[in-house]
């Protein structure tokens, strides 16, 4: 991901082809993640060029999103059959909250107005059907891009901008550019793996759609929160 004034690194924890689930997820969605690095809206956040209006709208939709996919992380935990499992994935739902808490207060100052736009909608109601579908491997691969992919990006944010005192939106990239953010993100993949090494291959090959399509989804999201999606009738 480059911008005219700041140029992010390429990703940092690149995966070689070693038939780990994630690993191979992951350099399956090389082309889409290419395509989420040339998002004008993370170039924009970059250089801090995006406006703000922009920025109310996507962290809005965000917000928005948010508040299912907690849902959908409570319903994983729900879902686990062993404890830790359990445990990371309810823990996971109450920071999800926090978070949303956190950076809405700072810059949006009324949610009560905003209304989920067609992607949303879209991105929320997949992963509910996840959820409500009792597969506990194929939830939790579908889970998985929405931690990685902004672990991956916030990190590499991070790099490139450095001093963040000044940014406008220093908050949002310090949260996912947090090692502890990235912490999380290694437990998450970790107990994906875990789920595919005892997996049937046709569940396999379910979590492979679902981790796709999940990581299609989170380009989906910030290009139409780019655009200010909203329903067309």
């Amino acid at each position: 991901m480059t911008s005219p004034h700041t140029s992010m690194p390429e990703t940092i924890r690149d995966h070689d082809d070693t038939g780990v689930f994630s690993t191979v997820a992951w350099h399956r969605t090389a082309r889409v993640r290419e395509a989420i690095d040339a998002l004008p809206l993370l170039h924009q956040l970059s250089d801090a060029t995006l406006a703000e209006e922009t920025f109310r709208h996507y962290l809005a939709q965000d917000a928005l999103y948010l508040a299912d996919y907690g849902r959908v992380l409570a319903a994983a935990a729900a879902q686990a059959q062993a404890s830790e499992e359990m445990a990371f994935w309810a823990q996971a739902a109450r920071e999800v909250v926090e978070v949303e808490r956190q950076l809405h207060a700072t810059h949006v100052t009324d949610l009560t107005a905003a209304e989920p736009s067609p992607t949303t909608v879209a991105y929320t109601s997949y992963l509910l059907s996840l959820a409500t579908a009792g597969n506990y491997p194929v939830l939790a691969a579908g889970i998985l891009p929405c931690f990685w992919v902004y672990d991956d990006v916030g990190t590499r944010l991070k790099v490139a901008v450095g001093d963040l005192s000044t940014h406008p939106y220093g908050d949002w990239i310090a949260t996912y550019g947090d090692p502890d953010f990235t912490a999380a993100t290694d437990t998450a993949r970790d107990i994906v793996d875990h789920l595919a090494d005892q997996a049937s291959p046709g569940t396999l090959a379910r979590m492979h759609t679902a981790f796709h399509r999940a990581t299609q989804y989170e380009w989906m999201f910030w290009d139409a929160a780019h655009r200010q999606e909203t329903w067309p009738i």
